[in-house]
């Protein structure tokens, strides 16, 4: 059984338009979640070890203000489009549009004020929480009315996270959630000792404002091949990697399919990330830098988490032979992805 919960977190600035931020609280036998209704964030995931103690395992911040503040996407869903747009410029129906440059050349995330900063209205379910926003025709220099549904249910170890989408001009979209996970619990210094492993046989290289080059390179024999699980520390070290900030090519299904695993073994602890999206970007928190402090005024440095961020290739508006990222009126957009969370 599922338990929910709703209860107020905070209120909004006037200058960002007010409004009553509220906190939902999903808990299960295994697993305890909390989820706000700005910008769909996970705020904390409470998950067991093996000795069967809970600890959250998400970074993230105790108050509202902490997340008003500028911060990496702490647990937001992102989007329009999550992830690069080179120069955020795109062509669609033979119209140029060109969004907001928010990182470097390109636009990262959406854009200036991304789905990750909006208050969304939250309609609770028996099993979770479903959340709704109307992204108007002309946001962030995005085409078309687009309704958007981010829905979270959570039975036992498992969260799934749905979203669907339907617009009245041809956009691009590609929403992913942007959770930092380390699973020794937030706070812990590295991610060093952590197991990964990622079921992808190429990946994409990058260009240094981290723009696929259009290569859809082989893992086989790089530092990219991560389909046997290798310590993240001793992998870094072993190619003298600063970290990793890619995306990986997925089995192209629309079936759920298990795509990446992570585990923490001194505590036991372990996620699987099942998906039917494309792609997953794999981050190591590189750009954390210690300065930030979050849950417990404990500061989080380099590489003291990492992120699975299942969704469509960066840049794929851009690049025809990349999975289309366009969504049609009269379509539907509709990924999930499931993660779950064990101990052994």
């Amino acid at each position: 059984m599922t338990e929910v919960k709703r209860e107020v977190f905070g209120q909004m600035p006037q200058a960002e338009g007010g409004g009553v931020v509220e906190k939902f609280v999903l808990k299960s036998d295994s697993m305890k979640v909390e989820i706000l209704s700005l910008g769909c964030i996970i705020a904390a995931l409470e998950t067991k070890g093996r000795d069967g103690e809970f600890s959250d395992v998400v970074l993230g911040f105790d108050t509202l203000e902490g997340y008003m503040r500028e911060h990496p996407y702490f647990g937001a869903t992102v989007g329009r489009v999550a992830n690069r747009i080179a120069k955020g410029r795109f062509t669609v129906d033979g119209k140029e549009y060109q969004l907001f440059l928010n990182n470097g050349p390109n636009s990262l995330h959406g854009g200036a004020r991304g789905f990750d900063k909006v208050l969304w209205s939250p309609q609770v379910l028996p099993n979770g929480v479903c959340f709704f926003r109307l992204s108007p025709d002309g946001e962030e220099g995005y085409p078309g009315d687009l309704k958007v549904w981010v829905t979270y249910t959570l039975s036992g170890g498992e969260l799934a996270i749905n979203y669907r989408a339907q617009t009245s001009k041809t956009t691009p979209i590609n929403l992913t959630n942007h959770a930092y996970f380390n699973l020794a619990g937030q706070g812990s210094q590295d991610i060093y000792n952590h197991e990964i492993s990622i079921e992808a046989d190429s990946y994409l290289p990058v260009d240094e404002t981290k723009i696929p080059t259009g290569e859809v390179a082989a893992v086989q024999g790089t530092s990219f091949d991560l389909r046997q699980p290798v310590e993240m520390g001793k992998h870094l070290q072993k190619f003298h990697l600063d970290g990793f900030d890619h995306n990986f090519c997925l089995q192209q299904a629309q079936a759920r399919r298990l795509v990446a695993r992570a585990r923490h073994p001194p505590t036991g602890r372990a996620m699987e990330v099942h998906t039917t999206q494309p792609g997953i970007q794999f981050y190591t928190g590189n750009n954390l830098d210690g300065s930030l402090r979050g849950k417990g005024a404990v500061a989080y440095p380099k590489h003291s988490a990492f992120c699975l961020e299942t969704q469509n290739w960066p840049d794929a508006v851009n690049k025809p032979h990349f999975p289309s990222a366009l969504l049609r009126p009269g379509e539907e957009y509709n990924h999930t992805t499931w993660l779950v969370f064990n101990a052994a």
